[in-house]
């Protein structure tokens, strides 16, 4: 029960952490846009069960496959676009954080 609370929580905090020292001045729309990203789970809408505690979402899910985590690096080194690549590659570090914990765990 501990790890989702915890990897939800920092899925909000760490985006916090960076717009607040990064991007102080657009400190709202950088937190906002980079939570947004959390939107990229809609990809686990196509796993069958939807959610399953002990899964790693790195390399599962159509959206969180390594090809897919160079294009938000990618997207990330392009100014207009630079807070939502961001946002994704935070997204995909907390995920790959909770896989380590997953293994732990086990």
């Amino acid at each position: 029960m501990l790890r989702p609370v915890v990897h939800l929580l920092l899925h909000c905090l760490v985006p916090a952490a960076v717009a607040g020292v990064f991007f102080r001045r657009n400190f709202a729309k950088a937190w906002i846009t980079m939570v947004a990203t959390m939107l990229v789970d809609v990809d686990h809408l196509l796993a069958d069960p939807v959610y399953d505690p002990g899964r790693c979402s790195i390399g599962f899910h159509p959206l969180h496959r390594y090809p897919v985590i160079a294009a938000y690096a990618a997207i990330a080194l392009w100014p207009r676009l630079r807070l939502l690549g961001i946002g994704l590659i935070i997204h995909m570090g907390l995920d790959g954080v909770d896989c380590a914990w997953i293994q732990y765990e086990h």
